[in-house]
């Protein structure tokens, strides 16, 4: 694998024509991999971010223009939810594989390597495929077109390798595995969350300062502006932090054998739990109002589960933390009301070992210090369109009244 190509160069150069796509890849974590042929974007289940794994040996042999055609290809992905959402109902295919690069190309003309699969273009299996359609358009085309059959090889004759789409199908240009992975369950539902914030944050860097969309057509935005609707799902997110960041507790009892030597030593019994920490913003800044939401949606967590609450301003004060026990039901109290200071939470955090943190705020403070776990943020829709800071973690806004 090579080791002089540096993929820096060339996503610093979507600044100047694509700015829209420089903000999203900004927010994606790239690797280096010489186990995919070509790139691939998807979900990294284990850090809950998504990157881009992309082999260096690949991009050496493309054009500058074709490099560039490629990142927005695979940023493209995550534009159109492939990854998080579009599924068929047959799941992962190669014929969905292709029909989502038909999808994506269209838009890319002229930007995307020979090999790719591009509709309209002469001399490939594509040529009478029209541009612009949806990957669902196209995957409908695809089962229907005869030179695609099942069984058909590339010379036309019987004796295919029985894949989807038949041997006849040309491979997708680049990696798509583990979309699976993250359109299902708690994770997808957190990928969804992560991919809105994403694609807010830079839908609001292309409207503000002239900066623009760049190549992004206006149907493209429409389908952006579609998928962003803030919510929250307290349900899912708990689940999502308990499941990425549960921790085992392991307790001897005579009711299990032990698997090694039964009925000589008693066997263990191993459950699994999340200590998650609430810190609430209790600063002059943030509201009676929004701290009485944020106390509404805290009862509706503490129907899921036992959690601890950490008010703070500028300081965490021990004496004010407590334990919100699952099935209580609590009325909003300010204990605090100084300035703000977001490292104080986040280091009583760290210092106490929690699994799981989650603050709820109206953002009006510097970055904080990095935090040992899993954290995302709670705020009101003001909070998170004017925030002092930019992260790439997940910012959920409370919509309207909780």
């Amino acid at each position: 694998m090579s080791k002089k190509f540096d993929l820096n160069k060339h996503t610093a150069r979507l600044m100047i024509s694509e700015p829209f796509f420089a903000s999203i890849s900004r927010r994606v974590d790239k690797t280096a991999s010489s186990a995919i042929p070509t790139a691939g974007v998807r979900l990294n289940t284990a850090t809950g971010y998504f990157e881009m794994l992309y082999n260096p040996d690949f991009f050496m042999g493309l054009t500058d223009k074709e490099k560039l055609g490629v990142l927005k290809h695979e940023f493209y992905h995550l534009i159109l939810q492939h990854v998080t959402t579009r599924m068929p109902d047959t799941g992962m295919s190669k014929v969905w594989n292709v029909a989502t690069d038909l999808a994506i190309n269209s838009h890319l003309i002229g930007e995307i390597p020979e090999n790719g699969c591009i509709p309209s273009a002469k001399d490939t299996p594509f040529e009478k495929y029209p541009i612009g359609l949806s990957a669902e358009a196209y995957l409908k085309m695809l089962k229907e077109d005869p030179q695609f059959a099942k069984g058909k090889s590339k010379d036309g004759e019987g004796d295919a390798d029985g894949d989807d789409g038949g041997s006849a199908m040309p491979d997708s240009l680049d990696d798509h595995s583990g979309w699976d992975e993250s359109s299902e369950g708690d994770e997808g539902a957190v990928a969804r969350e992560r991919l809105r914030d994403i694609l807010e944050k830079a839908s609001k860097e292309a409207n503000q300062g002239g900066r623009g969309w760049g190549t992004v057509s206006v149907e493209v935005r429409k389908e952006i502006q579609k998928f962003l609707t803030p919510s929250i799902d307290w349900r899912k997110m708990l689940s999502y932090f308990i499941k990425s960041s549960r921790k085992a507790n392991k307790r001897s009892t005579v009711r299990r054998l032990n698997r090694r030597y039964p009925r000589i030593h008693s066997g263990s019994k191993v459950t699994r739990v999340a200590n998650i920490a609430i810190s609430i913003d209790q600063s002059g800044s943030v509201s009676d109002v929004m701290l009485a939401k944020f106390f509404a949606e805290l009862n509706n967590l503490s129907k899921l589960a036992t959690f601890t609450v950490i008010p703070f301003d500028t300081k965490v004060d021990e004496s004010k933390v407590f334990v919100w026990k699952k099935g209580e039901n609590r009325d909003w109290d300010r204990v605090l009301q100084g300035g703000t200071c977001f490292d104080a939470p986040t280091k009583y955090v760290n210092k106490h070992n929690f699994d799981g943190h989650i603050l709820l705020t109206d953002m009006y403070a510097p970055k904080p210090v990095p935090s040992k776990c899993q954290r995302m943020w709670i705020t009101d829709e003001q909070g998170k369109a004017n925030s002092y800071f930019d992260t790439k973690e997940i910012v959920l806004a409370i919509k309207g009244g909780a």
